[in-house]
């Protein structure tokens, strides 16, 4: 178990893959003080009002939330005020934290992203892993900086991808990164952890994908990769549309 101490933390999530992450943190008794999370959002062809699944997730446990439109306006001044928080946990929160917020904390703003970086920088790199063939893929824990996924790596998990869905790899992979974050905190906070610069001659970006990238033209082959493999590829790299 966590000590009570290190629980005094504020979580940046929005997605499916921050509510897995903020599960296994629950079953580890090292839950947020704080959730930040983005604001209610129209969806579908009726443009129906959407929480995110993190707010969701937040009004069943009972943990206390803001939904910023601006983070610099709506956002700073309220965190500022609360000088107990010593440490901010990011996990696919889809937007980018400035400095004057990820600067806050006594012990840094930290991030879970689920791949070795420096390769499959950006949002989607699970599913970009998938589509490459990757037969392995990880978590990586990192301290926040100024550009994308380019903060020094505090620690890594290693992970096997094959016949992986998204859905079941994007799960698999929340889990392990809070349990890498759990696992590291008491030393990181004592100071026995160092971030380890990325080779940034590196790295890799993804890109947001588009449904016509989910598209399937069975006319069409690849030089490189035999057309049933690619299409394998899609089906587990787009699931669950």
């Amino acid at each position: 178990m966590i000590s009570p101490k290190l629980n005094n933390f504020v979580f940046f999530g929005t997605d499916e893959f921050a509510v897995a992450v903020l599960d296994e943190l629950l079953k580890s008794h090292c839950e947020p003080a704080l959730i930040v999370t983005t604001p209610d959002m129209k969806t579908g062809r009726g443009r129906r009002l959407t929480p995110p699944a993190v707010k969701l997730w937040a009004e069943e446990n009972k943990i206390p939330f803001l939904q910023p439109a601006n983070l610099r306006s709506d956002l700073e001044t309220s965190l500022r005020s609360d000088l107990g928080l010593k440490l901010f946990l990011v996990a696919s929160y889809g937007k980018i934290i400035p400095p004057t917020i990820f600067n806050l904390p006594k012990y840094g703003t930290l991030n879970i992203h689920p791949s070795l970086l420096p390769k499959y920088r950006g949002p989607t790199p699970i599913q970009s892993a998938i589509l490459a063939g990757e037969a392995e893929t990880g978590v990586s824990l990192m301290l926040v900086d100024e550009k994308v996924d380019h903060g020094p790596i505090l620690q890594t998990k290693s992970y096997n991808l094959k016949a992986k869905s998204f859905v079941e790899a994007r799960d698999e992979l929340a889990e392990l990164g809070a349990q890498l974050f759990t696992k590291i905190l008491p030393d990181w906070v004592a100071g026995k952890i160092k971030a380890v610069p990325q080779d940034h001659s590196q790295a890799t970006d993804t890109k947001k994908i588009r449904k016509e990238d989910g598209e399937i033209n069975l006319s069409q082959g690849d030089t490189f990769i035999p057309q049933g493999a690619a299409l394998y590829r899609k089906f587990l790299a787009f699931n669950p549309w």
